[in-house]
């Protein structure tokens, strides 16, 4: 059978769909991703991204941390691609539980999606380090600088960044949705970056499906890959 085809079987005939996601997803987007050929450690910075994107760096260069953060991880005027608006539509029709993203951009819930779990953050949610105040990712890509509240404290990122954990009640509610989803879609990631590709050993259901330009590491185990851009595949999904 055509690999569309089969895909569109197995959701089909699952009622209790997750989908795992990565940078991948959002690249349709015009958001470069990390690790690819022309993904940002790719680039030549001063210090390296994994550097920059430290809590070491964010406490000890916040000028540059900031430099960094604000021209290439927030991009505001991104829209959700086909990818998104499909996930979204399934959810709405109750085929799709939730959605666990490794992606900071928003655009899932730009897209209409609902239950949509961020193991790594938000850029549009920012807090005052000092007084706890709430900022918009706006205020911080506007601001110059370091972003500072009103109170004088200094803004960071509700962003998972490298040496930080996970949130503890998101990582639960992810493992929750997978043990109990029926196929699981992953998409747009490597599964290199951990814990958050760990989740996945916790599916128990019927359909495991791997999404993805490059080969991964769970390629073997999966009952179907397939490896295009992932918009260009679920545009092909009837729901």
């Amino acid at each position: 059978m055509e690999k569309l085809a089969l895909l569109q079987k197995m959701i089909d005939e699952s009622q209790r769909i997750v989908f795992f996601g990565g940078a991948g997803v959002s690249t349709e987007s015009n958001i470069p991703d990390f690790r690819s050929s022309d993904g940002l450690y790719q680039e030549k910075y001063i210090y390296p991204p994994e550097q920059v994107v430290s809590h070491t760096f964010f406490q000890k260069k916040p000028e540059l941390f900031y430099e960094f953060y604000k021209s290439k991880m927030m991009f505001l005027d991104a829209k959700p691609n086909a990818a998104h608006l499909k996930l979204a539509e399934m959810e709405k029709a109750g085929k799709l539980s939730a959605v666990i993203t490794q992606n900071i951009d928003g655009l899932h819930q730009l897209a209409g999606s609902e239950n949509v779990l961020e193991l790594h953050g938000s850029i549009h949610r920012n807090y005052c380090q000092k007084c706890g105040k709430f900022y918009d990712a706006k205020y911080i890509k506007e601001s110059e600088n370091i972003p500072l509240c009103i109170c004088g404290g200094r803004i960071k990122p509700d962003v998972v960044l490298y040496e930080e954990s996970l949130d503890s009640t998101v990582i639960q509610k992810s493992v929750r949705e997978i043990l109990k989803a029926d196929m699981l879609i992953i998409g747009g990631t490597s599964l290199v970056v951990y814990p958050a590709a760990s989740f996945i050993d916790y599916f128990k259901g019927k359909y495991l499906v791997v999404l993805n330009k490059s080969a991964t590491p769970k390629d073997e185990q999966a009952d179907l890959c397939i490896q295009k851009p992932i918009g260009e595949v679920l545009e092909g999904i009837k729901i």
